[in-house]
């Protein structure tokens, strides 16, 4: 531009620009000076646009008043970049904030590293974020501000606390998994002798306490973790602590032994060869083995397990813990209008069949079956898985189903579009009906918790008399409580939130091999219906609508 001169100055730290206002012939602006300098070869410096305004103004003001001089100001100045580092989080974290060079230099990864050091991080940089942030510098704009956590430490790891371990599995466990005879053949047959332990075997061990492991910040500084702590180790029934061990639990009689929620107990067991006309009903308070079939309109109800190694025909089992049939189980279905099953299955915990059909199966748990469950009813409070439970594979048709997990089989309907009916309704509006008491609940005891706050804010500035302390200091540890119940039904209320969008999350069905038309899911007012033949893949519940997943 005519008139207009950029120099350098303090071998090359600063830029002076020159207004001869005599020799300038168009009307300037800021913008103009500012675009000036800006494509110049100084245009990477750190421009000062506060001057170039005041030098736009300054010849505006001498053209006007025709008063010619040279005006000259400095407008850019060369610098290097700018480099601070930010402990965070109580020193767990560093924070690389630069600011990239204007005409000037950007550090180099040994510098950056040497002044990391300065700044007192020994521990947990990543080389590789100080590499990005130099290439960073040379990529962007000059002066552009660059920020990158580039040190990390190490949490401490809290000891964990001392915990029991079965040293003998559930029976269910061993149906479950049966004994391997070779790497690649498992006999289906031998599903492991049911385990009935004597008195005196050990059956619980309890592991000690770990120290946990030592964190560090990134100023290298140790530290300590908290050390696990003994738990209390009680024999339930059937049981006591070893003499000669007070971690290890044995068996105080001879009978079957059952884990469950950390403790181990041992049912007294009554076995025998078959349950049928000869030998009557069975009605024990404990676990019950039967080494045998269970006949016709037989009754077997126990406070335990039930375990049958044989196959059950039109009878009622009713159990306290788990119900286990090795081989089959078999009923009827009512003529009437009714829609009742001569072979009724009720459980406190999982049930297992081998293979079953016309069967009402109700349980707090689990339910498995080893091959094929068809025409029966199931209600329950887990999933249902046919086959194998590493590889669900067997077959599920012709069944009403009531559960709350994943129902998980090879083929789900049948080739003939008998209908298959999953409904998982029930449980979901029982998590909904404790979610909303509970936030009625939270919605109250919120109103009465900062009522009383406000109160007792106003109190605390005054001054009570001293015959007022024990009244003060009765509702002073009211409040607390107060405060303590509100904490603890605002984190149940969190819990049932999430526990319901789990329920969804979990509902499913997953078929490995087919599923066939006439297969309906539901919950509530949604509803899949399978209206032709799907291959190998999953029906899911995600947004509020049901879909189906090849794969």
């Amino acid at each position: 531009m005519k008139g207009i001169t950029l120099n350098q100055e303090e071998g090359g730290k600063f830029v002076k620009l020159s207004i001869d206002t005599k020799s300038v012939e168009e009307k300037l602006d800021a913008r103009q000076l500012i675009d000036f300098v800006r494509t110049s070869e100084f245009g990477k410096l750190f421009l000062f646009e506060d001057k170039l305004v005041k030098l736009a103004q300054e010849t505006h003001k001498a053209k006007e008043n025709n008063s010619h001089k040279v005006l000259n100001e400095r407008v850019a100045e060369r610098r290097n970049a700018e480099v601070q580092y930010k402990l965070l989080d109580s020193d767990m974290s560093a924070e690389l904030v630069m600011t990239s060079a204007c005409g000037g230099k950007n550090p180099n990864y040994p510098q950056l590293l040497k002044m990391a050091r300065e700044a007192g991080i020994r521990r947990g940089l990543g080389r590789n974020r100080l590499t990005q942030a130099v290439q960073r510098a040379e990529k962007e704009p000059p002066g552009s501000e660059i920020r990158l956590l580039v040190a990390k430490g190490l949490p401490p790891k809290n000891g964990r606390s001392s915990r029991v371990i079965p040293l003998v599995p559930n029976a269910l466990e061993r149906i479950l998994r049966p004994q391997e005879i070779s790497n690649t053949r498992v006999d289906m047959r031998d599903l492991g002798d049911i385990i009935c332990v004597k008195a005196g075997t050990p059956v619980l061990k309890r592991l000690p306490p770990t120290e946990g492991r030592a964190g560090y910040t990134v100023r290298g500084e140790s530290i300590k973790p908290i050390v696990g702590e003994w738990q209390p180790i009680k024999p339930a029934g059937g049981t006591m602590i070893s003499p000669d061990n007070e971690n290890l639990i044995l068996s105080e009689i001879s009978g079957m032994p059952k884990f469950k929620d950390g403790s181990m107990w041992v049912d007294e067991t009554y076995v025998c060869k078959g349950v049928n006309v000869g030998t009557g009903n069975v009605n024990y308070d404990g676990a019950v083995i039967v080494n045998g079939d269970v006949t016709e309109k037989m009754l077997i109800t126990a406070t335990g397990d039930i375990t049958i190694n044989g196959f059950v025909e039109s009878a009622v089992i009713q159990a306290g813990g788990d119900i286990i049939i090795t081989q089959g189980a078999m009923g009827k279905q009512s003529e009437t209008g009714n829609l009742e099953y001569s072979t009724k299955l009720v459980a406190q915990g999982n049930v297992h069949v081998q293979h079953g059909q016309g069967l009402d199966i109700s349980c707090h748990g689990n339910v498995t079956v080893g091959k094929q469950l068809a025409h029966s009813r199931i209600n329950c409070s887990g999933g249902v898985t046919i086959g194998p439970i590493d590889n669900p594979n067997g077959n599920l048709f012709g069944c009403e189903i009531q559960c709350q997990l994943a129902v998980r089989a090879g083929t789900i309907g049948a080739v003939s579009g008998s209908n298959l009916f999953v409904d998982y309704s029930d449980g979901y509006n029982f998590v909904i009906e404790r979610k909303d008491l509970m936030e009625d609940l939270l919605k109250q005891l919120q109103d009465n918790f900062y009522r009383h706050k406000g109160k007792m804010d106003i109190i605390k500035k005054k001054n009570l008399p001293k015959d007022l302390a024990d009244k003060l200091s009765t509702a002073l540890k009211l409040y607390k409580n107060e405060e303590q119940l509100l904490a603890w039904v605002t984190q149940r209320v969190e819990d049932l939130r999430k526990a319901k969008d789990q329920y969804v999350e979990v509902a499913s069905l997953v078929a490995s091999k087919k599923i066939y038309s006439g297969v309906v899911v539901k919950l509530n007012n949604r509803t899949w219906k399978a209206d032709r033949e799907y291959s190998r893949g999953r029906v899911h519940y995600f947004e509020h609508q049901w879909h189906f997943e090849p794969g």
